[in-house]
């Protein structure tokens, strides 16, 4: 292969480690391919203020590098796969997802030892819907703020704007050499993670057999079958930024195992459930768990009842 590839990425620390992975892991098996990065400022790099439920769901971190994409501007964008949307536009496709880091999401506390040890009506930062509603359910006392920014920013306001703590997703601190900052890594039982999250995903023109290829050596199999399986469910319900969902996809002993959970805002309501099946099928799993959710009660849930 002698062409020349163009990575598309957001120009933060974390977005810019991830392209740099993905261009490394590529050039070492295409040896003498040139591989160079571009950065695309998003609507969310944008606005650093406006809460992401406002913004307009999961496509503003990914939806300029889509454009850039299908305009030929770069050959395949690099994303945090919880960001990308479920339906991508049209002529391009998911052509990879790197092996998964750690799905949880961690808690960084200035004095307590963990979830159960803050102190009454502590003042938590998040600017995720899903986070608050999960621990709001665990813990009604909590005061939740919402928290934007790149992890170095929402780790210093952690201090600056006096919050008892702070949730961020464990694989951002891992991948940034941050994972000593984790006061816990909050247990699924309370804080299921977002679908994809934890992992990357390389968006593709679905017709540039070339870039297909390239990107297929950054492809685990395990985890493109785990997150399948948590979009094709998040997709079913109808999901994104506005509602919180949480979805845990792994193939374990040759079998995909999926646990979701779909709550109320507020904390309040909260409907969870999981499925098992053949790894070969794993939207069908998704689906299947999306409409025993929404016959629990989900639906209620989702329409804001």
């Amino acid at each position: 292969m002698s062409r020349r590839l163009v990575i598309g990425t957001r120009g933060s620390p974390l977005a810019l480690w991830q392209a740099e992975w993905a261009k490394a892991t590529m050039q070492r098996p295409l040896s003498g391919v040139e591989v160079d990065l571009k950065i695309i400022r998003t609507s969310g790099d944008r606005d650093q203020t406006t809460p992401l439920g406002q913004l307009g769901g999961r496509g503003v971190f990914t939806k300029e590098l889509s454009r850039a994409l299908l305009a030929g501007e770069i050959d395949l964008a690099v994303h945090s796969l919880k960001d990308l949307p479920t339906d991508l536009p049209e002529g391009l496709a998911l052509g990879a997802v790197s092996p998964r880091e750690d799905p949880r999401d961690a808690l960084i506390a200035r004095a307590a030892t963990s979830f159960e040890a803050l102190p009454q009506g502590a003042r938590i930062g998040t600017g995720s819907l899903r986070r608050r509603a999960l621990l709001l359910h665990g813990r009604p006392d909590l005061r939740m703020e919402d928290l934007r920014g790149n992890l170095d920013t929402r780790l210093r306001k952690l201090e600056t704007e006096g919050l008892d703590a702070i949730v961020l997703a464990v694989a951002g601190l891992s991948r940034m050499g941050w994972a000593g900052r984790i006061t816990e890594r909050l247990p699924f039982s309370v804080c299921l993670p977002d679908a994809g999250q934890g992992a990357i995903g390389i968006e593709v023109r679905a017709d540039d057999a070339e870039a297909l290829q390239a990107v297929s050596v950054l492809n685990d199999g395990d985890t493109h079958c785990s997150v399948t399986a948590e979009r094709a469910l998040l997709k079913a319900l109808g999901g994104g930024c506005q509602v919180p969902i949480g979805a845990w996809g792994r193939v374990e002993d040759g079998f995909l195992k999926l646990d979701a959970v779909v709550a109320s805002v507020d904390g309040k309501r909260v409907i969870r459930d999981c499925s098992e099946g053949t790894r070969e099928a794993p939207e069908e799993i998704g689906k299947g768990l999306a409409e025993r959710l929404l016959k629990a009660g989900a639906r209620e849930i989702l329409r804001g009842g």
